[in-house]
């Protein structure tokens, strides 16, 4: 069983382990932002164009058997 800490030597250990923290630069959150909508874009674009190839063979083959 973990032992009790008391609420100031909590705060002095959360204290302490966000002073480790390496936060990302401004630069750093801007590529990556603009990397996640690139990224999504691609990804929407490829559903897009399975989605319609599907869609398009299964109205051939209706076509044809119906």
């Amino acid at each position: 069983m973990a032992t009790r800490t008391n609420p100031l030597q909590f705060i002095q250990q959360v204290r302490a382990e966000v002073a480790k923290v390496v936060w990302p630069t401004r630069r750093e959150v801007l590529l990556t932002t603009v990397m996640v909508f690139v990224m999504a874009s691609l990804t929407a674009v490829f559903f897009f164009l399975v989605d319609w190839i599907i869609r398009s063979g299964l109205q051939i083959l209706l076509t044809y058997v119906g």
